[in-house]
């Protein structure tokens, strides 16, 4: 587990300089990689997030999850990450990171009711 969180952030090192990227390219916040949007939910995505093995674990849940947020956020992600997706898979990733972002908004509007 801990290897498929570092893995994930020396992706998201690499996604703001690379070029061509595809759907399996992406470091989705789940622990079993999806093959569809779908395939991802608020539950997964908060397994991921607010794991205990996850290497910001020390931080509280609320800032995890902001943290993530801002990485997915569709402002900047449509702007800095999705032209560097080929066009064939554009429209899959635009969703994945839109149903992500939502399940992050979810999970931080839950912490924030309690």
């Amino acid at each position: 587990m801990t290897a498929l969180f570092s893995s994930h952030a020396n992706i998201w090192k690499s996604l703001f300089t690379s070029e061509g990227l595809r759907w399996n390219d992406f470091p989705w916040p789940v622990f079993k990689r999806p093959s569809e949007p779908e395939d991802m939910t608020t539950q997964t995505i908060g397994a991921y997030v607010l794991s205990k093995n996850a290497p910001d674990a020390q931080k509280s849940s609320k800032d995890r999850i902001k943290d993530h947020i801002k990485r997915w956020h569709p402002d900047r992600f449509e702007t800095k990450v999705l032209p560097r997706v080929f066009q064939t898979d554009r429209d899959k990733v635009k969703a994945g990171a839109g149903v992500v972002a939502r399940g992050l908004n979810e999970l931080l509007s839950r912490r924030q009711e309690d």
